[in-house]
């Protein structure tokens, strides 16, 4: 369903977040973020000089490599456009993540590492997204991939043997509802 109407309003301000994920042909993956903000009217900066309207503010890329595990294999960022020149210069601390496994408690080590002077905000907002681009990249396609090698080799689907994450992470998947009652009647809660 769409929003309601809006007030009258004046459009001002756009940031654009794309994530993307690849399946390289050396079985690692390719997650890869932009993210980009623009103003609808043009603006003088003490730092860049004018910008016109539509000129981004931000134009920032990210791209981590990761295995099947969601461990961080390589690392590249890229500033296009900052604010300030200075902001390019800190990409290089975006090497510290890796070795990381994208897994609960990923957020709170990358703030360690690069928060504050030692990150791009930006940067390190983007992660957020990228991390939950790679769960949406790998998991569903290895498990895809492995469904399909049980159907060629005239196995039945694996049933799991314990509760999955997926159960109670969010209303979706309340262990009473009927979303888990369909996929995984076994841990059903509900009557």
């Amino acid at each position: 369903m769409p929003f309601s109407t809006a007030a009258p309003r004046e459009h001002i301000h756009t940031r654009t977040i794309d994530c993307r994920g690849f399946r390289r042909e050396d079985g690692l993956w390719d997650i890869e973020g932009h993210l980009a903000d623009t103003k609808t009217y043009g603006f003088s900066d003490h730092f860049r000089g004018e910008l016109p309207a539509g000129t981004p503010v931000h134009d920032m890329w990210l791209r981590i490599t990761v295995d099947d595990r969601l461990v961080i294999h390589a690392v590249e960022a890229v500033t296009e456009a900052s604010p300030y020149a200075v902001c390019g210069a800190i990409i290089a601390n975006f090497q510290r993540l890796k070795g990381l496994r994208i897994y609960p408690g990923f957020q709170k080590q990358v703030r360690d590492l690069l928060g504050g002077t030692e990150g791009c905000t930006h940067l390190v907002d983007l992660l957020g997204p990228l991390a939950t681009t790679a769960y949406q990249t790998v998991f569903p396609y290895r498990a895809r991939e492995h469904e399909q090698r049980l159907a060629r080799e005239g196995k039945p689907a694996e049933r799991p043997t314990r509760k999955p994450k997926l159960i109670d992470s969010c209303h979706a998947f309340a262990s009473d509802g009927e979303v888990v009652r369909y996929y995984w009647p076994e841990f059903y809660t509900g009557k």
